[in-house]
């Protein structure tokens, strides 16, 4: 198990090599969820991601002939980016094992800090098993991303400068793959203050840690948007702290993360990965459970893929009845487009999209069918564009 004193160890070590990142109140967030909430920008290191203090923790410890020799890592990324960066930085060769699935801006990143990328398997834990094949064809010295306590002690840095901030946290939202940040940021909180509640959060699709702790069932699924966390086997270190530190875990789904995603996007101007939006997810799916309370979330990563974040911008758009599809149905006769168009820009609405359908409808022969994604300013105007075009005498609905 590790100690306070092997995480204020790592701090010593890490001063200098990477970002003591900001620890600040967000007060419309606050407003919205009911807890008064900090946010630790984990985003902001160099690799923008909590990662590096592990990585660096771990490689500043290595013996002259495990130096000689370089490392070997498997990551979907923010590991991988992270065991690079400092590799390169104290010039070792790293090796990088990373799934097929892995973000390309990922993949290119990592290779842009010198790392030597191996595309490997489905999944992380099959990545892992190429990975551990190869260092020992290659005598490469395997730097795992959370089953080692060197690397549990590097992200528990992350609370130590949090409490150092913000001493009046009484609770911390963490998110959870293999453990490694929760497992060394629950070590650091409860020896500085042992009554602070620690909050693991989960995917639904990838409840690992949720079912060895809870005792559960519940199916791994194939992929999430928080990929980052999408470890079908925890650690074996974190989970002995995470079972004796950590006290509660709950789940959210891809819906709750997309959601965090863009709240984080227009509230806070700040870009999160999936995963680093987990914490924020679980405060606006549980408001009951974290209402009065100091929270500290993690936003633990922000490497995502753009078009990944386009997607998710959209659907969050749709969602909050930014964007809205409705259909209009009229007699078929010159000007009825025309007429259609005019109306929800009388609207105030923009058009994004005109759909303008003959055959493929069930209307009778002299009708048409026009479907429209609009721009609105929520879900009120979308009613009254369709109001305005039921009284031009246009059949209209939300599709």
């Amino acid at each position: 198990m590790i100690q306070l004193k092997d995480i204020e160890a790592a701090a010593v070590r890490l001063q200098g090599q990477l970002l003591h990142t900001p620890c600040v109140a967000s007060r419309t967030l606050s407003d919205i969820t009911g807890a008064q909430v900090f946010l630790k920008f984990e985003n902001l290191q160099f690799t923008a991601s909590f990662k590096e203090r592990g990585a660096c923790n771990k490689l500043a410890q290595l013996t002259a002939e495990e130096r000689q020799r370089g490392v070997i890592a498997m990551s979907a990324g923010n590991h991988a980016q992270g065991v690079a960066y400092h590799a390169q930085r104290l010039g070792l060769r790293a090796v990088i094992v990373m799934p097929r699935f892995t973000p390309g801006v990922k993949v290119e990143r990592t290779r842009g800090f010198g790392a030597e990328i191996v595309l490997h398997g489905d999944t992380l834990d099959e990545a892992r098993a190429h990975a551990l094949a190869l260092a020992e064809q290659q005598q490469l010295v395997f730097v795992h991303p959370y089953d080692d306590p060197d690397i549990v002690a590097g992200q528990g840095t992350v609370a130590l400068e949090m409490l150092q901030e913000v001493p009046e946290l009484d609770t911390l939202v963490v998110a959870v793959g293999g453990g490694g940040l929760i497992a060394g940021m629950a070590t650091a909180a409860k020896a500085l203050k042992p009554g602070i509640e620690v909050i693991g959060v989960q995917t639904l699709r990838f409840p690992a840690v949720f079912n060895a702790i809870k005792g559960t069932h519940l199916p791994l699924g194939s992929s999430s948007i928080a990929e980052g966390i999408a470890v079908g086997s925890p650690g074996q270190i974190p989970l002995a702290i995470i079972t004796r530190l950590v006290d509660d875990l709950v789940l959210v789904d891809e819906g709750d993360i997309e959601q965090a995603i863009v709240m984080l996007l227009e509230v806070e101007k700040t870009l999160v990965e999936g995963a680093g939006a987990a914490g924020l997810a679980a405060l606006l799916k549980y408001p009951q459970r974290f209402k009065g309370k100091t929270v500290g979330l993690v936003l633990c990563g922000g490497n995502i893929d753009p078009l990944l974040l386009a997607a998710i911008i959209e659907r969050g758009m749709v969602r909050a009845g930014r964007l809205a599809r409705i259909r209009v149905s009229a007699r078929d006769i010159p000007g009825t487009l025309a007429q259609i168009t005019a109306t929800v820009a009388e609207a105030g609405a923009n058009i994004n999209e005109v759909h303008h359908q003959r055959a493929f409808t069930t209307l009778a022969a002299q009708n048409v069918e026009v479907e429209l994604v609009i721009q609105t300013r929520g879900p009120q105007h979308i009613a009254q564009v369709l109001a305005l075009l039921q009284q031009a005498g246009l059949q209209a609905q939300l599709i």
